[in-house]
């Protein structure tokens, strides 16, 4: 497409830019360049532009006086999403992102929390909102799809940017996004994110990835969750490239979209590129126009795959949802690396309970960490972060950015809740959540190192390592996997393939196998571990052990090591190894 630029945007915004989204939305104004893609509908910058400072004069008639300028969003990847994204941007007004997975009073609970004003949806929607006690009235449930939204609309058509950031005057401290993280267990926080964190994470990521004007950044993954906003939409803002819109994520529709759209760059979380390798090859994969993928979780090895079938390099990056930590690639980052702190970053990985800051890890010649035990910590920033807090929750935001054990230099430190390691040339190396530690015969181990390697199992498409209790004391291993299509559980090749990996440590081949079709997972596409956990070896699929006892009625003993055979685990197994558990006094433990 030919563009045509009434503007000064020939080059991308420099990381020193405007310190606000506002700023960056105000510039789009008379470029008349692509700036949305979805389906048949394509917006300029101008348009959007021009869009968002309608919705911007609406929502400033619409606020109750003395209410929160906190707008509720339920929509998919619509050019509804961008368009009052950059809306609150110009009416100093923050976004929150309503999760369409959530139901009920949860959903519900999630728009009164972040006290969200006015609530933006689409029909689609519409059914999980029924019956609902919201703290919204129905005149301020804007429906984006119906006939009424646009005759809302209209006598706001001529409102120009700079008359709304006139009469709103947002600054770089504007809230502009409360994101629910993801977190499995109790109710999601509210990260707050403001105007200027979410412009310098654009224009540090157009100086990061080079981007350019003509690029166009495939947004894939769902907008309520940072990823999509933060890493894609930002920085193609700051950078003067459009944006394609998929409205849910699809596999099959991945690569024809990115050819129809021109896209160079995406993003992904968790299973997306399980998924994407999952789809059957076909000659013409690399004929696309990709040059770079964003995110996290894809795995070494998955990594790898992507790139030979696709052409495309994957760069996994290392962020905290809340912004607190961050970690970047260089050209020399080993293989299973993340990458060095960003530049101004005090990050460490330490002991949680003393705050000490722990060994570097050593690797034998086979590249295995012989000192996890030692090296293995929580990641902390020692330094400034740039964390904003949970909106509303002061327990969860100090508990984010307590001091170190004991007191002393460590207050104020930001605690990711992730687990690392850090090699002798600096490098940090992702090793799981906290809470995906395990300990087995009093030796811990990292769910995400056991992962990697079980990854390279030719016929799992997608792999997860979690604890499961031990009968006597500690943990043991367990691993779900998501088996290829045409492909079956052989175990007995299964344990040969153990037996060849060379980093394999003796104590983390898998006690129990759960084979499945397709792993679960929560609404941004991560790996649903709280759910896996929670069933354990009490799941409807197949399940693969190693008894530690040596008939297949015994009562479980220490005899046996783990990964030396794998047979079916029946009815009679489960019985026995209850009774062990209550024998010891542990069986409550299961339903953790």
């Amino acid at each position: 497409m030919a563009a045509h630029r009434t503007s000064d945007r020939n080059t991308p915004a420099a990381p020193g830019g405007p310190p606000t989204v506002a700023e960056l939305v105000r510039a789009q104004w008379g470029d008349h360049r692509t700036a949305v893609k979805s389906g048949a509908v394509a917006l300029t910058h101008h348009e959007a532009a021009a869009g968002a400072a309608t919705r911007a004069a609406l929502l400033r008639e619409l606020l109750p006086p003395g209410a929160e300028p906190h707008i509720a969003v339920l929509l998919d990847n619509v050019p509804e999403y961008p368009l009052w994204l950059a809306a609150a941007a110009l009416a100093g007004a923050a976004v929150a992102g309503i999760n369409p997975t959530r139901r009920g009073p949860e959903l519900a609970r999630d728009i009164a929390h972040t006290d969200c004003a006015l609530l933006i949806t689409e029909r689609t929607h519409l059914p999980l909102l029924a019956g609902l006690e919201l703290p919204i009235p129905p005149e301020r449930v804007l429906v984006v799809d119906d006939l009424a939204y646009r005759e809302l609309l209209t006598p706001y058509e001529n409102a120009h940017p700079d008359e709304i950031t006139r009469r709103c005057a947002p600054t770089p401290a504007s809230r502009l996004l409360l994101y629910f993280t993801s977190g499995s267990t109790g109710a999601p926080k509210a990260a707050i994110c403001t105007q200027g964190r979410l412009a310098a994470a654009g224009h540090s990521l157009v100086g990061y990835f080079g981007v350019r004007p003509d690029d166009v950044h495939y947004l894939c993954m769902p907008m309520f969750h940072g990823n999509a906003v933060i890493a894609g939409w930002a920085p193609a803002l700051a950078g003067g490239a459009a944006v394609a819109l998929r409205r849910r994520f699809s596999a099959s529709a991945f690569l024809p979209d990115v050819r129809r759209y021109g896209a160079t760059y995406f993003t992904y979380v968790g299973r997306a590129v399980q998924y994407l390798l999952a789809t059957p090859p076909a000659p013409d994969d690399r004929d696309n126009p990709l040059r770079t993928g964003f995110g996290t979780e894809a795995g070494t090895v998955d990594a790898a795959r992507f790139g030979d079938r696709f052409g495309v390099r994957l760069i996994e990056g290392y962020g905290s949802s809340e912004g607190g930590a961050a970690l970047q690639r260089s050209p020399d980052t080993p293989p299973g690396a993340i990458g060095r702190p960003a530049p101004g970053e005090d990050l460490a990985v330490v002991d949680p309970e003393t705050g000490a800051e722990l060994p570097r890890a050593r690797f034998d010649a086979d590249g295995r960490l012989l000192n996890g035990e030692e090296s293995i910590g929580e990641l902390v920033n020692r330094g400034r972060s740039s964390f904003e807090g949970y909106w509303r929750n002061t327990e969860a935001t100090a508990a984010r950015t307590r001091g170190a054990p004991g007191g002393g230099t460590g207050a104020g430190w930001y605690w990711t809740g992730d687990l690392f390691f850090r090699d002798t040339e600096g490098f940090f190396h992702f090793a799981g959540r906290t809470d995906d530690r395990l300990r087995v015969d009093s030796e811990n181990l990292a769910a995400a190192m056991i992962e990697n390697i079980l990854a390279r199992y030719p016929p799992a498409a997608g792999v997860a390592v979690y604890a499961v209790p031990d009968p006597v004391a500690g943990d043991q291993v367990m691993a779900t996997l998501a088996v290829r299509d045409g492909a079956a559980f052989d175990p007995e090749d299964f344990v040969a393939f153990l037996a060849a990996q060379p980093d394999l440590g003796t104590k983390m081949a898998p006690r129990f196998v759960r084979t499945v079709a397709a792993l679960p997972v929560t609404a941004t596409n991560k790996v649903h571990r709280v759910a896996l956990r929670r069933a354990g070896f009490r799941c409807p699929e197949p399940v693969w052990w190693t008894p530690m006892g040596t008939g297949p009625t015994e009562a479980p003993g220490p005899a046996a090591p783990a990964g030396s055979a794998y047979r079916r685990f029946t009815d009679e197994d489960h019985a026995a190894l209850l009774a062990h558990y209550r024998d010891h006094g542990r069986d409550h433990l299961l339903e953790r």
